[in-house]
């Protein structure tokens, strides 16, 4: 049902005003007729009917009785204090029917039902979540509109007050996504459930069916449904973020350089993390020497959540660190060689996949391509399920193997419960490692000071799937690792040099490279002079890429 709009709420104020001024003026009459009677009857004294009613009133007021007190008779006395009484108790219902209601209604925020702009090349996101949150961070920085359609009142006021431009309606109705002016905007996103997706997706087509209609699925079996009710791109982010665990795993394992972001033919992106028994672990940057010794430029490292671009010399290196690093094939390789273990070979020990839901097949698929042991564990016995029951309990842990193991996978759905199962893996293995899937933004330091040694989002991976796929002014050509790489016009730059324009102090962003007139320069520096038609590549946080967008606005 769409939200319910002031007019509505003052049509039923209205309404109860009507039923209460009549049902008072039948007991005020009624109480009159009786007084009437009783001053004839009981009091012997004849008085108008008029006279009757003003005494009534009087008494429903407390402003009086005029003349006619005291009264002789007790009956009559009776029926003063009952009338007494029963005006009293109007008054007192009076206040929460009707005064209460309209000083609410006065003083409350109540969200809109229709747009309070002509909005054209916006963006209608179906419903609120944290992986639309992520997506509308990255439309208010490239200036872009948007409008969130959400059919709870409550949650829609809450959207109101915190200023995000939403309307209080029901987005699988045709009623709600023509108040939301779908025939003008440039794409729908839907993003709730797989089943109320597919009715929006059917309700948008009928409305406006030239418009880009993006979907999610959290069953990428329902994909085909999605396609058939007339999505134009369906997104599985949770398929996306299994792999990216996954090849976390097979980066730690592999001695091959795997999962780069190829920016030229010999210049490359990496994330490489560092193992626990790498001779990197425990150096500064500047102990480690790492330009010196692989030729690789270093562009930042994470650090339990934390991205610092560039880092600093004096940063210390440890087993939850990621190196950002860009440079040649060979030059990469020399670096992966000094983060993995000096210890252990590669292939010792077994991968645990805690939880096997979507992500965590996944994972597991993944793994089992590139010929990875692992063993599952899960809290209900299915297929491919080796250990059954709960990851907070130790001895199911153990059950599955941490103490042999390398690597435990966290995919679980919930991130109290993967707080926990960190936390209870690093007490019975202190060497292994732990990738860890978190379902919401700010609970990745969590996970990370619960012991983990790589985080991911799912929040972040769905909302730059959904961001990449609106934004058509620049190309993103990573989305599967903590960074985002993209390249974009920066017309607004033209004639600076990259010393000048301060790019990374401004926006913890790094050019890595510049394509000009086909051809990718990545030699760039400090006075390297960016021109009107260049492209930059752009590697940063999430945040960072925003902060970027919004200073070449």
């Amino acid at each position: 049902m769409d939200g319910i709009d002031s007019t509505e709420l003052g049509s039923n104020w209205q309404r109860r005003t009507v039923y209460y001024a009549l049902v008072l003026a039948l007991i005020m009459l009624a109480y009159a007729v009786l007084y009437h009677m009783g001053m004839v009857a009981l009091e012997g004294e004849e008085v108008s009917f008029l006279h009757s009613l003003q005494v009534v009133v009087e008494t429903f007021t407390t402003t009086g009785f005029g003349s006619d007190a005291p009264w002789e008779h007790p009956w009559m006395n009776v029926l003063v204090v009952v009338m007494d009484l029963t005006g009293v108790v109007l008054i007192f219902l009076a206040m929460p029917l009707l005064l209460f209601p309209l000083f609410e209604e006065a003083i409350s925020t109540t969200p809109p039902v229709e747009l309070e702009e002509d909005l054209t090349d916006h963006v209608i996101v179906c419903a609120f979540s944290p992986r639309t949150e992520v997506l509308i961070d990255e439309l208010v920085a490239r200036d872009i509109d948007y409008v969130i359609v959400e059919s709870d009142t409550d949650r829609a006021t809450a959207l109101h007050e915190g200023g995000h431009p939403v309307i209080n309606r029901n987005a699988e109705s045709v009623d709600g996504l023509e108040a939301a002016r779908l025939s003008a905007a440039r794409a729908l996103i839907v993003d709730v459930d797989d089943e109320t997706n597919t009715s929006i997706i059917l309700t948008a087509k009928e409305v406006a069916g030239d418009v880009q209609v993006i979907s999610t699925v959290e069953d990428p079996n329902r994909e085909h449904y999605h396609r058939l009710a007339g999505a134009d791109t369906v997104l599985a982010p949770r398929l996306l973020l299994g792999e990216s665990l996954a090849a976390k795993v097979t980066s730690g394992i592999s001695a091959e350089l795997n999962d780069v972001i190829e920016i030229t033919e010999d210049f490359e992106l990496a994330e490489l993390p560092v193992q626990r028994d790498s001779d990197l672990v425990g150096r500064t940057i500047a102990e480690s020497e790492i330009r010196e010794q692989t030729g690789v430029n270093l562009l930042g490292a994470w650090s339990r959540g934390w991205f610092e671009s560039p880092p600093s010399p004096g940063m210390e290196i440890d087993e939850s660190t990621v190196l950002l690093a860009a440079g040649r094939e060979e030059q990469l390789q020399r670096l992966k060689d000094r983060t993995r273990s000096t210890l252990r070979p590669p292939t010792a020990g077994e991968t645990i996949v805690v939880g096997y839901g979507e992500t965590g097949r996944a994972v597991g698929e993944v793994l089992q391509r590139r010929d990875v042991a692992y063993t599952v564990l899960d809290g209900i016995d299915m297929p491919d399920v080796d250990v059954v029951g709960d990851a907070t309990e130790p001895e199911n842990l153990l059950e599955a193997g941490i103490a042999d193991a390398r690597t435990v996978v966290l995919a679980l759905p919930e991130d109290a419960t993967t707080e926990v199962t960190t936390l209870v893996s690093r007490d019975l293995s202190p060497s292994v490692e732990i990738v860890a899937r978190a379902e919401q933004m700010e609970n990745v330091t969590k996970i990370y000071r619960a012991g983990a040694d790589y985080v991911l989002s799912l929040a972040t991976v769905s909302g730059r799937m959904l961001a990449t796929t609106v934004i058509e002014d620049e190309e993103v050509i990573s989305l599967n690792t903590q960074i985002e790489v993209v390249r974009t016009p920066a017309s607004r730059l033209a004639g600076q040099r990259l010393k000048d324009a301060r790019i990374r102090s401004r926006t913890g962003c790094t050019v890595v490279g510049v394509e000009r007139n086909g051809d990718v320069i990545t030699e760039l520096g400090p006075e390297f002079r960016i021109e009107t038609d260049d492209l930059l590549i752009v590697a940063g946080t999430d945040e960072g890429v925003n902060r970027f967008t919004e200073l070449l606005e």
